[in-house]
Parts: C-alpha cells; sequence; structure tokens
C-alpha cells in the first residue's frame, strides 16, 4: 500500500501543535474521528490501544518521524492521518535517535488483518527502495528496523536508505 493510498487532503495535518505525544495521539484519533474514519463509539479504546502500543515501546524513529499505531478490533482498512509539528522545536516522542520528531503519523490497523499477515510491514519495508516509501515500511514490525535498533542489532543507519 502506498502512503498516497493511506492519506487523503484532509487527513494532513499542518501546523500540529500537540502539548505532547499523549497529545498528538488524541487529536490524531479525533482528527479521524471527526472525518467519519473512525466509528466514534470506538474512539477511546482505539485511542487506548494506541497508547498502550506507545508505552510498551515508543513508534518515535528517526529523522524526526513517529508512527504510532495498534491493531484494532471494529475497522475493516487501514485508516491513517499525518500531522506535521508546526513548532519550531519539534515534538518529543522518545525517538530512537533523541531528536525532536516532526512528523507524527497515525495508523489504527484491522486486527485480523494483521493476524493474517503479520510480516506485511517487513516485507514491504525490503521491497521499497524509493525514499517517500520508507515511512511506511517502518513499521515492519519487531524485524524492521525499528526492531532491530531496540534489540542491539542495528545494520545501516536509515539515512544509508536515502542515498
Amino acid at each position: 500500500m502506498r502512503l498516497s493510498e493511506l492519506f487523503r487532503a484532509e487527513d494532513l495535518l499542518i501546523g500540529f501543535r500537540p502539548s505532547d505525544k499523549w497529545d498528538a495521539i488524541q487529536q490524531l484519533v479525533d482528527h479521524l474521528v471527526g472525518q467519519g474514519r473512525l466509528p466514534g463509539a470506538q474512539a477511546g479504546a482505539i485511542r487506548d490501544a494506541v497508547v498502550a502500543r506507545e508505552r510498551s515501546m515508543s513508534t518515535g524513529m528517526e529523522q524526526g518521524i513517529a508512527i504510532p499505531h495498534a491493531a484494532v478490533d471494529g475497522v475493516e482498512s487501514v485508516v491513517a492521518c499525518m500531522g506535521i509539528v508546526g513548532s519550531d522545536s519539534g515534538l518529543s516522542f522518545d525517538s530512537i535517535d533523541g531528536k525532536p520528531t516532526r512528523i507524527v503519523v497515525l495508523l489504527v490497523i484491522p486486527r485480523a488483518e494483521t493476524a493474517a499477515h503479520p510480516h506485511t510491514g517487513r516485507h514491504r519495508a525490503r521491497a521499497r527502495p524509493r525514499r517517500g516509501a520508507r515511512i511506511a515500511g517502518e513499521l515492519g514490525g519487531r524485524e524492521g528496523r525499528l526492531g532491530r535498533a531496540r534489540r542491539g542489532r542495528r545494520r545501516a543507519p536509515l539515512s544509508a536508505s536515502l542515498r
């Protein structure tokens, strides 16, 4: 799946100004509910699932990107939105490289899809040589770049894949 297939124009939030990463998650979930892309009755459960995932391991990547996400029941397809942080100092997201986050991508994934295809993200990451597609491939599960970095078996830095 391409990033252009995940986002509508109205799902790109320019000048996004959350107070912290928890507020960022709340605002992005609220945005998707407001756009009718997530059911309002499940907003709390979806937010709680994303927060629980974030508490278990930060989704702050390198180079100013964070991808908070969760697999949930009650959604039929991947739903996403993106916030471009509007403050000059960025947003602290406990990133791998310790730098502030400038782009926050929220992914809400159907639980059934992750159960049926647990390694899809890893295969996408390996199959996409283009720079723009790198964000989507970063999730990659425990075997993706994030998982290797967290377990200390990191290969080449992300910047090497941009060349």
